[in-house]
Formats: C-alpha cells, structure tokens, sequence
C-alpha cells in the first residue's frame, strides 16, 4: 500500500490543497495487472463513498495476500468541500461533476479534475460514489448512461445495488468524470445511495460486497469467498415515476424508504403544524419500488417527494 499525492496548490492565506490516492497491489507486479480505481467525494458534501473505501481498504489491509490486480483509491477528490461541508469547489462555486475533462492550464477546479482524470486513466474500471442530498434518501442505485450502457450494464449488475437507471445521453452529463472516462475507454460507474452529509452504514457494507463480487469476477482479487449479491431492477424494462409536493408544508411519511408499494397506497401527508390540517395527502402511482423518498421533511409546492420505478400500468 502507498499513497500518492495526485494533484497539489498553493492557496490563499498560506494554505494548501492537496488530492491523494492510495494504492493497493499485489506483492510482485508484472506490469499486467487489471486496475480498478475508487472515486469518492467529488462533491464534498457526499460522504457515504468515504465509508465504502474505508471498508475496502480494511478489506485489502486484512487479505492482501488474495490482491493479484492493483485497486486506486480516492476518498475525498473534493476535499476543501468537504471540509466545509459544502457540494461545489469553494472558492469559485462550481461543480466539480460539472467540470471535466478540464485541463493543466484552466482554473483551479478545472486543474484538480484535469489531474484526476489523467490518473484514473489506463483503468479497466472506475467506480463513481455518490449521495443523494440532505432534502432526499436513494437506495443503492447505479447510473448508466445508454451510450455506454452495453459495457458497463454487465459490471453494474456485479455491484450488489437495489436498482439500475439506464438514463438517455444529455448534453450536461458530457462534463462528468463518468462521462470523460467512458470517453477514455476506462469503463465507469457512478452509484448513488443514502443521503447527503451522512452514513448508512448498511449501504455501506452492501456496496463493499458488491465491489468484492466484482473483483473477483474480474480477476482483480483471487479468493474462496462467496459474494452474494442480489438481483438489480433494471430501467429498461419499466418506468421511473415521479411525485412532487401539491402544496407547501412539512412532509410526514407514511411508509419507510424502499418499500414495495402498490398503486394508490398512502406514501405520506404534507400537513400545517399551524393549524393541525393535512393539506395534501400524496399516493403511488403506480406499483413499484420506492427507490427515492424525501429525507428533509419541510417542502414546498413542486418539490421532489419520492420517485418509484415500476411497470408502466399506473401511468396516467
């Protein structure tokens, strides 16, 4: 295990960025190995991937000995974001998501996703951790983007995620590190879970199977363990709904997130703590799985409460 320093400034008031990657590999190297690169923390108020690559690196510090490819971890690419607690690059408010390929010679932001997709690449695979934010909770969900979809749909499969949103190309999504690396040959990505600013510990542990399982189908690791993972919905064979606020309020859920629902079946009020009415009372469209709920209960007429993949017989 070493770790690198992959991208270095000099900041105001005497401070200093640095992005650093740890790699692990096997004890004799050939020059041959498979790569697969972890990345976490463009956004630096997403902290469920730190927890999934502090759970890997545990893994391959206690059976180093099963490594025969090499794995390249990156925690907190955001790190000034994440240590103000915000999504975007501070200082200059952009998206680093919104960012890439960048370049050596642009601004600071575009210099730090410039440097790391020059050191992702050559990988086989990249992983792409996400949270949701603070206003919504996601199962562990992975997103493809169709044009690459037939190289990577068969590693997301491998990933032990609940669901798999196959999603048409979009011109804005050409500026994502997903985006340019796929572009690069390096197939990617991008997993999305829990709620922004926290951990979920059990997604957590359930994610890390799933890159084990992978690892191993992909001969990066050589091991007897049985990874057991489940069985993903697939986009392609059914449609994402959405359902937004009517009114304004305090959102009450009425069932847990991840739920199995059936059309019509109460998913929560948006009630008047002033009054003591419910002024809306939201119900499924459609049967489905409850893959998106809102984690942050104040909303406002048209914000995003849930989104349910199922069939399409409940549309409207």
């Amino acid at each position: 295990m070493n770790t690198t320093e992959i991208f270095t400034s000099e900041l105001p008031v005497g401070e200093r960025l640095s992005i650093k990657r740890t790699r692990f590999e096997p004890k004799k190297v050939t020059g041959k190995e498979k790569r697969i690169s972890i990345v976490s923390g463009i956004h630096g108020d997403e902290l469920e991937g730190q927890l999934v690559i502090y759970l890997l690196a545990e893994w391959l510090n206690n059976n180093s000995e099963k490594l025969t490819g090499i794995v390249d971890i990156y925690p907190a690419v955001n790190s000034l974001g994440v240590d103000t607690i915000t999504r975007g690059f501070p200082l200059y408010d952009v998206d680093l998501n919104r960012t890439f390929p960048g370049g050596a010679n642009e601004f600071l932001p575009g210099q730090v996703v410039h440097a790391l997709a020059q050191d992702v690449k050559g990988s086989a695979i990249a992983i792409d951790i996400h949270s949701s934010n603070i206003f919504l909770r996601e199962i562990p969900q992975i997103r493809i983007n169709k044009e690459y979809s037939p190289s990577t749909l068969p590693l997301a499969k491998e990933l032990n995620c609940d669901f798999i949103w196959i999603h048409d190309a979009v011109t804005v999504l050409e500026s994502t590190f997903s985006h340019t690396m796929n572009s690069m040959g390096t197939k990617t990505l991008v997993v999305e879970m829990g709620v922004g600013m926290r951990l979920t510990k059990a997604y957590g542990h359930q994610l890390l199977l799933g890159i084990l399982n992978l690892m191993k189908k992909e001969g990066i690791i050589e091991c007897k363990d049985d990874f057991i993972v489940r069985e993903a919905f697939n986009s392609e064979v059914g449609e994402v709904y959405y359902l937004n606020a009517p009114k304004s309020g305090l959102f009450v859920p009425a069932l847990d997130h991840c739920a199995i629902i059936k059309k019509d079946e109460k998913i929560g009020d948006i009630v008047d703590p002033l009054t003591g009415t419910i002024h809306a009372t939201l119900f499924a469209p459609n049967d489905g799985i409850l893959f998106t709920l809102r984690e942050y209960p104040v909303v406002y007429e048209g914000s995003l409460i849930a989104r349910i993949f199922g069939d399409n017989n409940g549309k409207n």
